[in-house]
Order: structure tokens, then sequence, then C-alpha cells
């Protein structure tokens, strides 16, 4: 699924004492199948875009764009959106209410219209991708840890086989390991199913590490758009931003300063190490 967002503006509070206007003239397409980033620091505007692209707040006319379609034109088939494009927002777990974990999962599928069985089929396949036994799928969802919960949550989302999944912060209150595996969930699933992702996190790590293409907002606007090393090298126009590149990205200047030879690039701790050993 692809998404087109064409000189957006959005104000909160318009024509109030507290009016902030959080998008400013935002322009950018996402291809059908891209996994991309956005970054900034808090109040760039990162999640009103996210609302934008997802349908929660109004857009103006000619504004978004999914798979070619004005999403506010009058023969708009609201349900592409609702269906096709799945959010999850941060600490998605809050969001669980129903008695078992599979019922939990199943109410999105059973609203697009399935029979119980077909929701329960989705059920059972998305809680699988997440990396849940089927011995918790009875249980209520409240007696699961946390990393269960939030992955009983984001299957929640998975359930419905969003074309384009837009996540907020998705590992947020997560440890080392529990973000690796919801992140590694995530690539699997735009692999796979060739899934549209679109992630925001404050993580440059994760972002470095997953993304192909990172975006970054800075009061409202686009700042900078490229791919993930193009970005990641800029360190010192990132830090003028008030953001920090990945930490490898310090190590290797590091060393440079200190006139060991190694190449200016390698964003991921994996990368620097290749170049460390040549």
């Amino acid at each position: 699924m692809s998404i087109i967002i064409n000189h957006a503006n959005y104000i909160y509070n318009a024509g109030t004492a507290f009016e902030n206007k959080a998008l400013d003239d935002v322009t950018f397409s996402i291809e059908d199948g891209d996994f991309v980033g956005i970054i900034g620091r808090t109040g760039s505007g990162k999640s009103t875009l996210l609302k934008l692209m997802s349908g929660l707040i109004r857009p103006g006319e000619n504004t978004v764009f999914l798979n070619g379609e004005d999403i506010t034109d009058k023969d708009f088939d609201k349900k592409k959106l609702r269906f096709g494009v799945g959010i999850v927002f941060q600490y998605p777990e809050d969001q669980l209410f129903e008695e078992t974990v599979r019922k939990d999962v199943m109410f999105g599928p059973k609203n697009m219209g399935l029979s119980d069985v077909e929701a329960s089929e989705r059920a059972i396949r998305a809680l699988e991708l997440v990396g849940l036994e089927d011995d918790i799928y009875d249980q209520s969802p409240f007696n699961l840890s946390g990393g269960q919960k939030r992955r009983a949550a984001i299957a929640g989302v998975l359930a419905m086989e969003p074309q384009m999944l837009i996540l907020d912060e998705p590992t947020a209150g997560l440890d080392p390991d529990g973000r690796e595996q919801i992140l590694d969930i995530v690539k699997d699933l735009h692999k796979k199913r060739g899934t549209t992702v679109i992630i925001v996190s404050h993580s440059m790590e994760d972002v470095a590490k997953y993304v192909k293409r990172v975006i970054v907002m800075d009061n409202g606007h686009i700042a900078m758009d490229g791919t993930s090393r193009d970005i990641f090298t800029q360190v010192k126009e990132l830090e003028e931003l008030g953001l920090r590149a990945p930490s490898i990205s310090y190590v290797m200047k590091e060393l440079r300063d200190r006139g060991i030879d190694v190449p200016p690039d390698p964003v991921t701790v994996s990368e620097a190490l290749e170049a460390i050993l040549k």
C-alpha cells in the first residue's frame, strides 16, 4: 500500500491562545512495500503525522492519498483505511479488554465481517507470528507478562492483515531483548508479506538497524529525508536538530580521531565490527 502526503498542514486549537501548528506544509510519498522510520524531537510533529496517515485526524482535501485515492473524497471506501492501515500506539497493551487473548485478537477480524471461524483462524496465525504459545490463548490477557501483553496487542492489529502497518514507539518500556524481538517480528512481516511499515522511534540504534529510509521531523516540517546511512552519517546536522546519531557513529568517529583508518559510514554494530576487522 502506498501513501502520498501533499502539502499537509495541521493546527491544534486553531484561533485560540493555545494555537499550535503541528504540521507545516509537509509533502512526501511512501511506496508500496517501503520500510520507513520517522524520527524527531518531542513536539516535532511525528505523532500528528501518524494520525493524519491513519485517518485519526481529518486532513484537508487533496492532502492524503491512499493508493492514489483521496481519502476525503465522498466516494472513497473508508474500509480501505480502517482495515488496510493498522496502527500500533505506544503501550498497545493498554487497549486489551476481552476475556481471553484469543477473543481480544479476534475482535478486529470480526469487525471486518468475518465469521467466528475465520476470525479465530486469523487470530491464531497472528498469535503464532508474534511468538505466543497456544497454552495462553484462552487465558485472560491481564494474566500475561508485560512482554506477552505487548505481543498480544500487536497480534490484534496483525490479525486484520493490514497492507500498511504504522507503529508509534512500539518498543517503549521494553528491555533490549524485548525490543529486538518485537522489531524482528515487524521486519519478518515486512519481508514475508511485503507489508508497508512506518515506525516512529526515539531509538536511533533501532531505526538504523531495521529501516531503509528515515524522515526527520523538526517543528512540523521535514528537515531531512534519505536512506538510514545517508541520515545517520550526518552527525552534526542531527545534533543541530536536537537528535543524536546511533552510538556506534560516535565510536567510529573517535577511532578516526585517534588515527585509526576506519570508514565513516557504519551505522550499526555489525557493520562497525566488519569494518574494524577489515
